[in-house]
């Protein structure tokens, strides 16, 4: 990257953060974990959960923006209609593609067999991953260096994405808690980042085509133990995948419904904004990442990959700050949603 390019983008990193710090000056503390905030106006969006009914199986709905769970099951069943997909699994919904997704509009405009938000609980959209989550680092300049800048290091910019992964246990639901053990680690860490989720599978598959493997995008937080990077030798995944260490959601939206290269994304923790960035920064955007990272590895429907943090994350400050017990950490992606995660100290 020409230096001239690194600069237009360190300046707007700066403005977009200087304008949700003024904006946020006096906002108050996060309300309760457990509840459930409205959609975000996004016009006509799909927004596709994974939700269970007073404590019963996993089952595929649509949020409607008046708050209200449409059961994809039940509507299909009261509109007579044969569903392509599993109702109770989204990595089926994701398999059969655009079908499914017209499937899913009809049953959603319908508004049969509903309930509202606040009367279920809503999973993690990909409750289950069938393989690890992919994730990308230093994709925002000003992470970039202030993670040099923490380390006291220097480093060239990267000429190619930096991969790893975080193991399926580390994914969470949009409003549960994240465990904290003092025994495991007391220095946990926040990192907001859009997901991007594939809906085909594919190889080798080239930057002009990536976004045709593109099912859609939510938002995740990729919790970090930073004591435990340290501790095992500075490689990321052991301390990116402490079990329920990967919230997501609140739902998916599908890749035709939001330009995911205009969202403003705020990390929050108790009220205080942490972090804001907009999509528009990434240093390496959607379309590069799938190409590098399918280069030679198959991708395959349902695959997530969280796109990197921007600059704030608690270890890069002066001084440091980790989440603790208590702590209500919020990540908030415009025109998605937002997730709410409380810190729950526990001995699992």
């Amino acid at each position: 990257m020409d230096k001239s390019r690194r600069n237009l983008l360190k300046l707007g990193t700066s403005l977009a953060l200087g304008s949700a710090v003024a904006g946020r000056a006096a906002a108050s503390p996060a309300a309760g974990a457990g509840a459930v905030p409205p959609p975000s106006a996004s016009g006509n969006a799909l927004r596709l959960v994974t939700f269970s009914h007073a404590g019963g199986a996993p089952r595929l709905g649509a949020v409607t923006a008046q708050g209200m769970v449409v059961d994809l099951g039940a509507a299909a069943k009261a509109l007579d209609m044969t569903l392509a997909f599993d109702p109770a699994s989204m990595m089926s919904l994701i398999a059969a593609g655009p079908d499914a997704i017209s499937q899913a509009r009809r049953c959603a405009a319908a508004g049969r067999a509903h309930t509202s938000l606040d009367s279920v609980q809503l999973l993690a959209p990909i409750p289950v991953p069938a393989r690890n989550v992919y994730a990308v680092g230093w994709n925002y300049l000003e992470h970039f260096d202030e993670s040099l800048t923490a380390k006291k290091a220097a480093a060239p910019l990267p000429t190619h994405p930096v991969f790893f992964t975080k193991g399926t246990h580390c994914v969470n639901g949009p409003y549960d808690a994240i465990p904290f053990n003092p025994a495991v680690s007391v220095k946990i860490d926040w990192e907001g980042e859009l997901a991007v989720i594939i809906g085909r599978r594919g190889i080798n598959i080239a930057q002009a085509d990536a976004m045709q493997y593109v099912f859609g995008y939510t938002v995740i937080n990729d919790t970090t133990a930073r004591d435990m990077q340290v501790d095992h030798g500075g490689q990321w995944f052991k301390g990116k995948s402490l079990d329920g260490h990967g919230p997501m959601g609140p739902w998916l939206i599908p890749v035709s419904d939001i330009d995911y290269n205009n969202l403003d994304l705020t990390t929050r923790v108790n009220g205080v904004v942490k972090q804001h960035i907009n999509t528009s920064q990434m240093y390496f955007k959607v379309p590069r990442i799938i190409a590098e990272l399918s280069l030679g590895l198959t991708l395959e429907p349902g695959d997530i990959i969280a796109t990197g943090t921007p600059s704030g994350i608690g270890a890069a400050r002066n001084p440091p700050e980790f989440l603790k017990p208590g702590d209500i950490l919020e990540t908030e992606i415009a025109q998605i949603g937002v997730i709410r995660n409380v810190i729950r100290q526990g001995n699992a």
